[in-house]
C-alpha cells in the first residue's frame, strides 16, 4: 500500500496512475485499485517499471536517494561501487524467484558514448551493451549475439499544429506534403543494417493495430508534395526554425536537403542534448525519436490523447473524428476495441500530425552464453530478460 500510494503521488509515475481514484488493502496479500474510468494501460505501465516495491520505512525516512532498500533479487554493494562510474549488485540468497536471475553478481557501467561502450565490450569489460545498428557487422565478426526489437519512431514532430508560430502547419495539406516529401527507405538504410522498419504509423509494427496498407499512404512523391503546398498557398515554401543537437545530426542533412526541394528554408538552432528535450516542443517542428509502446491503449494515451514533452497539443484536438474514436477505443473491449483502433489509425494518417519516417529498433550485443530479450517501451530490458544461454 505504501509503495502504490507513493507511486500514485509521484511525478514520474503519474502517467501510469492517472485514472487511479483510490487504493485500499483488502487483505494481507491483496489490494483493490479503484479507477475513475476504464484503463487498459494501467497494468502495462506498472509492468514497465511504475510499480517498484521498496521498504516503506525507507520511503518514510527519505533515505532512498542515499541507498536503495528494495524487494528485488539483488542488493546494492555501495562499498564496491563508484558513483557515476560503476554500480555493483550481489544476488540475495533467499530470493523467491531465484531461477529467473542466474547471475550471482551484476555490475552496471553508465556509458553515454556508444563508441566507448563498444570499446569496453571489445576489451572484455562488458558482457551486454545497448548498441548502434551501424556496428552490427563488427559484432558479427566477433561472434557476439545480436538482438533487435522495435523501440521508437523517427521523424519530424509538428508541435505547432494550430499554426500559432508557423501558420502553414495549421493546414493539413502542408503536413501531408511533408509526409510525401521524404524518401524514408534510403533514410532507414543509411541508419544502418537492421535499424528498423519503414512505416508512417505510430502503432508498433509488431502489434495488431499496425496496417501494412497504410504504409503506402505517403509513399515518396515529391510532385504530390509540391502540389499540396501550392494548393495550401505555399508554392514558394516558407522559413522555419528547428532545434538541433548532436543526437539528431545523423538526420540533419537529409532533412535540410528534402525541405529545400519544397522551397522550405531551415534555420537550425543548436541545443545541448539535455536542453533539446526541454525546449524542442517550443519550436514549431523538430526532429524526434520517440519511444513506442507495445500496448495499443498506452500508445493512444502517450501519443494521441495527452500532452507530453514531445506532443504539447494532443492529437485529439486535430479533428472531432479523432477525439470520438479515441474515447470509443478507451471504452471498448475485444474485437470492437481493435476495430476502433484501426479506424483511429486511419484517421490519424489522414490528419498527418507528424512526418513519421520509420520505427527504429533497439539493438543489443551480448557475449556468447548471454541472451537478451528486447522489450518495447524499455531502452534497456530489466534483468529478468537477460539470461544465460
Amino acid at each position: 500500500m505504501a509503495n502504490l500510494k507513493h507511486l500514485n503521488d509521484g511525478i514520474r509515475s503519474q502517467q501510469a496512475y492517472r485514472n487511479v481514484k483510490s487504493i485500499e488493502a483488502t487483505g494481507d496479500y491483496s489490494i483493490e485499485i479503484h479507477l475513475s474510468e476504464k484503463d487498459d494501460a494501467l497494468l502495462y505501465f506498472m509492468g514497465l517499471g511504475r510499480s517498484w516495491m521498496v521498504s516503506p520505512a525507507a520511503l518514510k525516512s527519505g533515505e532512498l536517494d542515499k541507498e536503495p532498500v528494495g524487494s528485488g533479487p539483488y542488493t546494492f554493494n555501495a562499498q564496491a561501487s563508484t558513483p557515476g562510474s560503476e554500480y555493483h549488485f550481489v544476488k540475495k540468497d533467499d530470493y523467491w524467484n531465484d531461477e529467473l536471475f542466474p547471475f550471482d553478481e551484476v555490475t552496471m557501467h553508465p556509458i553515454n558514448d556508444p563508441t566507448a561502450s563498444l570499446n569496453a565490450m571489445l576489451s572484455g569489460q562488458l558482457d551486454v551493451i545497448y548498441a548502434m545498428p551501424q556496428n552490427i557487422p563488427q559484432a558479427e565478426e566477433h561472434g557476439w549475439n545480436i538482438y533487435k526489437g522495435v523501440a521508437s519512431w523517427v521523424g519530424i514532430q509538428f508541435a505547432d499544429r494550430k499554426g500559432e508560430q508557423l501558420e502553414p502547419l495549421a493546414d493539413k495539406k502542408v503536413r501531408q506534403a511533408l509526409n510525401y516529401a521524404f524518401q524514408t527507405g534510403p533514410m532507414l538504410e543509411s541508419a544502418g543494417p537492421g535499424a528498423g522498419t519503414q512505416t508512417n504509423q505510430v502503432f508498433s509494427v509488431d502489434g495488431p493495430v499496425h496496417s501494412e496498407e497504410l504504409d503506402s499512404r505517403y509513399a515518396y512523391n515529391l510532385d504530390k508534395a509540391k502540389e499540396l503546398l501550392a494548393e495550401a498557398g505555399y508554392a514558394d515554401g516558407f522559413e522555419v526554425s528547428m532545434p538541433m543537437s548532436t543526437i539528431y545530426q545523423p538526420w540533419q542533412a537529409a532533412t535540410e536537403q528534402t525541405l529545400s526541394k519544397l522551397g522550405i528554408t531551415v534555420k537550425w538552432e543548436d541545443l545541448s542534448p539535455a536542453d533539446y528535450q526541454t525546449n524542442a516542443s517550443t519550436y514549431p517542428m523538430f526532429l524526434a525519436v520517440i519511444a513506442l509502446d507495445s500496448n495499443p491503449i498506452a500508445t493512444v494515451q502517450r501519443q494521441i490523447a495527452s500532452s507530453q514533452w514531445y506532443n504539447p497539443e494532443p492529437v485529439t484536438e486535430l479533428s472531432p473524428e479523432i477525439a470520438e474514436l479515441t474515447q470509443k477505443a478507451k471504452k471498448a473491449t475485444g474485437d470492437e476495441q481493435l476495430a476502433t483502433l484501426k479506424k483511429l489509425n486511419e484517421a490519424i494518417a489522414e490528419a498527418a500530425p507528424w512526418s513519421l519516417w520509420y520505427q527504429s529498433n533497439n539493438v543489443y550485443f551480448a557475449v556468447e552464453g548471454v541472451e537478451v530479450t528486447p522489450i518495447t517501451g524499455m531502452m534497456f530490458p530489466q534483468l529478468r530478460y537477460i539470461q544465460k544461454g
